[in-house]
């Protein structure tokens, strides 16, 4: 379900969207009958409900901080917090509560303690979290990314080092690169308290009025916002909006809209998302496939950001060494980078979208369609953006992700002119085949 306005647009009203979930692995009369038979079952519901004979599923909340509490009911039985989060060590760490927001172990594992469907299932409430929980979050960590337990992180921002950049001939839409910073001193999205959510928007309220002239844009507060503006934060594919179940048991939507807001400069090539799934996701993007200038400004922007918050708090983003930049999502850990182009490649399509997914693995990349993480594969453009996060640094991952889309389309001009000889000689064989059928039909045949 969703609102009358678009994937991002928010609800209003009594009025909903409501579509089909998927879009591989079900045929499309499977899709239209589930759709059917939902929006009749819910209508049907809908009466129940208005009628008082039927009481809706109660809607997920954040987690409350609790201390000493019996062992919980994982629902999530094959996630990695079922693995790591054991009686003994739940004995060990149930007391503890964190000492920048308060937070306990059973909010950090809320999600796999609520749903059934987590790999996961684990977010921190503050750079403490991983400190103090580091008998979960440690082997945890290390499983997910693959890393060993005395490796180090080493960022580097240092965009002289890109080699190249994505050859002009490739058909690229467009590119995009995000990371997540957070200031030290103030809690996680899942943790964070009212007065440290309100102090992070203030001190990036008062960083964005000193950037550069390339980035000096404007600043939106979620919280008062008028309908004009929404609407086109909405047509730029700018706005966040609540809702996500995951994000609210994790506790990340709590005094929602308050100290949250959209950063954008006048160019709309530099955003900031301040106090949604972390303190700060920072993006730089425009169209095209220069994704050595995109991340060069990319680099300017965060710097102008550390400085500004440096200046005025005294306070620096959150560094760990062996984890780099700490995010509330570990899968996050290390640069919270995703740089992404969406690219053409009919010849992969057409030799097979499983065999393209087993060579952006090779490559370290990791495709997916356009629509975003769940929104399935439509003709042949696709979101092409590095793997890793944590275990490299940001110039090797847009270093990977520039060299493997070279690779993919030198790859898929082959597979074109392959399938274009493929075209070619079915086509012979069926002429072969008509001009074979009609000699052998006898003359008065033919007259009829």
């Amino acid at each position: 379900p969703r609102g009358t306005r678009g994937e991002s647009g928010g609800q209003t009203g009594i009025t909903y969207d409501i579509s089909n979930k998927h879009r591989l692995g079900y045929s499309e009369v499977q899709l239209v009958q589930k759709m059917i038979d939902g929006v009749n079952t819910l209508w049907k519901e809908d009466k129940e409900i208005l009628a008082g004979s039927l009481i809706p599923v109660t809607p997920p909340k954040a987690m409350e901080a609790q201390t000493n509490g019996p062992f919980p009911n994982i629902q999530s039985k094959h996630s990695l917090v079922a693995k790591y989060v054991t009686k003994d060590i739940w004995e060990k760490l149930k007391g503890i509560k964190t000492k920048t927001s308060g937070f306990t172990l059973i909010q950090a594992i809320a999600c796999a303690v609520e749903f059934d469907n987590q790999h996961c299932g684990i977010y921190a409430g503050d750079w403490d979290s991983y400190k103090d929980f580091a008998p979960v979050f440690d082997p945890l960590i290390q499983e997910y990314h693959g890393i060993s337990a005395n490796s180090k992180h080493t960022s580097d921002m240092d965009t002289s080092k890109i080699k190249g950049n994505i050859n002009e001939e490739v058909p690229v839409h467009s590119c995009r690169i995000r990371v997540g910073r957070s200031i030290d001193g103030f809690g996680l999205s899942p943790g964070i308290t009212k007065e440290q959510r309100v102090g992070v928007e203030k001190l990036m309220i008062n960083a964005v009025k000193n950037f550069p002239a390339d980035l000096a844009g404007q600043y939106y507060p979620l919280t008062g916002m008028n309908e004009g503006v929404r609407q086109q934060l909405v047509d730029d594919h700018f706005l966040f909006v609540s809702g996500d179940r995951n994000l609210t048991v994790a506790g990340m939507e709590r005094d929602w809209p308050e100290g949250r807001g959209i950063f954008h400069n006048a160019e709309k090539t530099f955003l900031i998302w301040v106090n949604e799934e972390d303190q700060l996701r920072i993006i730089s993007m425009q169209m095209g496939g220069d994704v050595k200038g995109v991340f060069e400004r990319l680099a300017k922007g965060i710097k102008a950001v550390g400085d500004s918050v440096k200046k005025e708090s005294g306070k620096e983003f959150c560094l760990d060494s062996k984890y780099g930049y700490i995010h509330s999502c570990p899968t996050n850990l290390g640069t919270g980078m995703r740089a992404s182009v969406h690219v053409d490649l009919p010849g992969w399509t057409a030799h097979g979208v499983d065999k393209l997914q087993a060579r952006c693995e090779e490559l370290h990349l990791q495709p997916r369609g356009t629509r975003g993480e769940s929104g399935g594969q439509t003709g042949h453009t696709y979101d092409i953006s590095n793997k890793h996060r944590l275990g490299y640094s940001e110039v090797q991952l847009v270093q990977k992700m520039i060299d493997g889309v070279n690779t993919l389309w030198e790859e898929d001009k082959k597979f074109q002119k392959q399938t274009s000889k493929q075209y070619k000689a079915m086509e012979d064989n069926n002429n072969r085949q008509i001009q074979n059928k009609k000699s052998k039909q006898k003359p008065e045949t033919m007259a009829n």
